[in-house]
């Protein structure tokens, strides 16, 4: 084997963690040798594929939102007026206290959040109940001591790809039903990923601090643990009481505004990543992938004639909004076929001497390695109906596969054995008690109750046997 596919080698899969970590350096996704521990550096390949990601969320979005930008640094005061909220994030905040060498009079907090950035100044926008909804959003990077086991784009100290949405309204349930809209936008953005997610609300002891109620996405990860995708928080009025953010009603009275606010980060590329893969490579859906399309010119004694097709070729792709690329590098073949696997293009297209002859290419899917001849007259639109194929393909498979791992369970040995394999389903009486014996007994703690859930639904609570009115997802958690 030539030196080049040797050097293209990963781990299998099935040892996810060091497959997880090698795929990030040799896909050239992340560069993990950063020296500050919890800090990494994306590859422009990496950036490519997260600008591709964002561009989704940000569509999605801006038909009802409105992107902003407000500063990294929070003062003190305002950092610490929300009791609970800085509570649950006490341990986590950085603290500046030097400007240059002199000591600064008020500490400043680097945001591991924004509530207490934003609120002050919503506090100045919001006047009247015509100013709402105000639906506003950011995509920055947010600062966290994390003391656990740090892991690239899954587990960070500087998040750098924090999209945290804010809205205000003028009551509890307009909030409520901002909740709903965030987590169907959240579900719509993972199936532009072709990645599953399950949707369910979060225990009281595991809500965002200082939030009615927290609403979550998971996604299954290939280790049988759940990764944390994406929230969505309703904070009531309690945010608003705080921070003083009223509006004046239609009947001339001030009233507290309610507020949601809901997150995603790169964790979003973590999932996707690790779901597609396999043990060649990234395999990426075409609508993030920097390269839909690598043209692989087969070349023998003749060249000019294959590389002008190649090149037409190319420029027909381009012209009809594909992203493809041609290497015409002097490597073997074979060589070129590890790189481009490696990146997780989603179709080769090769074309020799022969197919020239016979005016066809050769298309290659990344998903599948299935080969498939074409005409090259309808090159264009047989690539456009392949890569909407990929994707919807993608999905399904994911989909299927995430499914066949959630596990009705009916007594606390089931769970024990299932949770090594994915998602155990189980009835719970509602109690914080139970809840937490359940962790302590199974080594898995309750993610949420799912939000498609039937309301008749009935049931013995598998810790303390009395009547269950709801079922919970049970998983070994990021």
């Amino acid at each position: 084997m030539a030196e080049q596919e040797k050097e293209a080698g990963l781990p299998l899969k099935e040892n996810f963690s060091e497959w997880y970590n090698e795929l990030l350096m040799k896909g050239e996704v992340m560069d993990v040798r950063y020296p500050v521990k919890g800090l990494y550096v994306w590859f422009p390949f990496g950036f490519n594929i997260r600008r591709n990601v964002y561009d989704i969320i940000r569509r999605l979005l801006d038909k009802d939102h409105q992107e902003t930008l407000f500063p990294l640094l929070i003062p003190e005061n305002e950092f610490m007026k929300e009791a609970e909220h800085i509570k649950g994030f006490e341990e986590e905040v950085y603290w500046v206290t030097h400007g240059g060498t002199s000591p600064l009079e008020v500490k400043l907090a680097l945001r591991p959040t924004s509530e207490t950035s934003i609120y002050p100044m919503y506090k100045l926008w919001v006047r009247s109940h015509v100013d709402l909804p105000l639906k506003l959003y950011q995509i920055v990077n947010t600062f966290r001591y994390e003391t656990k086991h740090t892991r690239p784009l899954i587990r960070l100290r500087e998040i750098t790809s924090f999209k945290e949405a804010h809205t205000v309204h003028a009551t509890w349930e307009d909030a409520a039903a901002q909740v709903d809209e965030a987590i169907s936008i959240y579900t719509e953005f993972y199936r532009k990923l072709a990645v599953p997610v399950l949707a369910s609300k979060r225990p009281e002891w595991d809500k965002f601090p200082g939030a009615d109620y927290t609403i979550a996405t998971d996604a299954l990860m290939p280790d049988g643990r759940t990764l944390q995708v994406g929230t969505a928080h309703h904070l009531g009025d309690n945010f608003a009481k705080t921070f003083d953010i009223t509006y004046e009603d239609a009947e001339g009275e001030q009233v507290y505004a309610h507020q949601t606010c809901y997150g995603i980060s790169e964790r979003s590329i973590a999932a996707l990543i690790s779901i597609h893969g396999d043990d060649k490579g990234l395999v990426l859906p075409p609508a993030v992938a920097p390269v839909q399309v690598v043209i692989i010119p087969i070349i023998f004694k003749e060249s000019g004639n294959v590389l002008a097709a190649c090149g037409d070729v190319m420029t027909r792709l381009e012209q009809a909004g594909l992203r493809a690329k041609m290497d015409a590098s002097d490597i073997r073949p074979g060589a070129k076929y590890y790189k481009w696997e490696m990146r997780g293009v989603p179709v080769r297209l090769e074309i020799g001497p022969r197919d020239l002859k016979n005016n066809a290419a050769m298309l290659v899917r990344r998903d599948t390695g299935e080969k498939i001849q074409v005409s090259l007259e309808n090159i264009v639109d047989e690539l456009s109906t392949l890569l909407e194929r990929i994707h919807e393909d993608l999905y399904q498979k994911a989909r299927t596969s995430m499914y066949e791992h959630v596990f009705e369970c009916s007594d606390l040995g089931e769970i024990r054995e299932k949770i090594s394999k994915g998602i155990a389903k189980i009835f719970w009486c509602g109690s914080k008690e139970c809840g937490l014996k359940l962790e302590d007994d199974v080594g898995a703690g309750i993610l949420g109750i799912p939000t498609e859930q039937t309301k008749d639904c009935n049931g013995r609570c598998l810790v303390c046997d009395s009547d269950a009115s709801v079922q919970v997802y049970v998983a070994r958690t990021y």
